[in-house]
């Protein structure tokens, strides 16, 4: 998989917005890609025991699912989030990189209904701006790639951008 930067000239905010969440998307995924099982579902932090890589991949796929699908583009799928605490975290014996990688982006395909929205269109959910959502899901993805920066350090010592 390969990622490419945003246009540096960008003259739309809107496409510059999905090519900012396209790039870190593609880069969560390279952070997993590569990586066993056993290394991805380590929790190598002990204050942090869900911090996994394979738990952030869940995690952003349901972020996805519900602020891009549901609450942004008014898709009628099921949350990912059933249940509190926060049930997207947690790994089932059959999750592997290759699942949940596939996963997350099938999400990215259900989002593709929210791109045909203007930016400044009122969201389906009547409480947002598709542009409030577009960049709450960047920032969200952005946060949990720094911890996928250092779950695949630990884990393998692989390091970059």
């Amino acid at each position: 998989m390969t990622r490419t930067w945003p246009e540096k000239l960008a003259a739309d905010e809107g496409v510059l917005a999905w090519e900012f969440l396209d790039f870190l998307r593609r880069t969560a995924v390279l952070k997993v890609d590569g990586l066993t099982r056993e290394q991805a579902a380590a929790a190598p932090i002990p204050t942090s025991p869900k911090l996994t890589a394979l738990g952030v991949l869940k995690h952003l796929t349901a972020v996805e699912r519900y602020w891009l699908c549901i609450a942004g583009a008014g898709l009628d799928l099921p949350s990912l989030w059933k249940g509190s605490p926060d049930p997207s975290w947690n790994l089932e014996d059959d999750d592997t990189p290759a699942s949940l990688i596939h996963a997350y982006q099938q999400e990215w395909a259900n989002a593709e209904a929210l791109k045909k929205l203007d930016p400044g269109a009122t969201a389906a959910d009547g409480e947002r701006t598709v542009r409030w959502i577009l960049a709450h899901v960047a920032q969200e993805t952005a946060r949990h790639v720094g911890h996928l920066d250092l779950l695949r350090e630990l884990a393998d010592g692989q390091t970059g951008e």
